[in-house]
Order: C-alpha cells, then structure tokens, then sequence
C-alpha cells in the first residue's frame, strides 16, 4: 500500500541540501509551520495551501453501539472532531501514475 516513510528530521535534512540553511532553523520554522496548522484546526478554520492541499476539521457523530476492531467489543462513542486533508489539483496529478498494488499484480507474469 504506502511506501517509505520519511520523518520530520528527513524533511528538515532535505531542506538544508537544498538550501544550505542552519538545521536549526530549518527545524524551528517546520516546527512552527505545523503548530500553526494545529492551532487552525483546533479552532475549525480550514488551511488552504496552493498546489497542495487543504487541511480541514471535520465532526463525526456519536454512536451507541460501535465496535472496537482488535477485540471486538461493543463501545460507545461520542462525537468528534477529525483532521482531514484533500489534496490540490497538482498533487493529484503528481501521484496520479504511481504504480500501484494492482498494477504490479497486472505487470506479473502469468503462471509466476
């Protein structure tokens, strides 16, 4: 399904490749990039970024009966609020061809 992982600390290292800015700084400045994203859902305001996405708060309603997936339980939920992120026009077009699970599947031989 997904592929590499790349942590915050990756982020940081490829900005300063590119730029030769302090690391230090290059943490700050993401650091406060994503605190500001917090602090603007948390507050339901919606965070357009341009060619790339939008960061939105949605709300779910509560459910009397739901079921916990590893055990199995029936539990009770209540309403809450989830982060939800739709991306921009160019970055669907960007990821658009990535090969896929299915596509790999399509691409094997047959009788392998």
């Amino acid at each position: 399904m997904a592929g590499k992982k790349i942590t915050k600390a990756e982020i940081v290292d490829a900005v300063y490749e590119k730029t030769g800015t302090n690391r230090k700084d290059i943490k700050v400045i993401v650091d406060f990039v994503f605190e500001e994203i917090r602090d603007a859902l948390t507050n339901a305001a919606v965070v357009e970024l341009r060619g790339f996405g939008t960061f939105e708060t949605r709300f779910r309603k509560g459910r009397q009966r739901a079921r916990n997936p590893r055990t199995g339980e029936a539990v009770m939920v209540t309403s809450h609020g989830i982060a939800a992120f739709r991306p921009g026009r160019e970055l669907k077009q960007a990821v658009w061809n990535l090969p896929g699970e299915d596509r790999r599947e399509a691409e094997r031989p047959q009788g392998v």
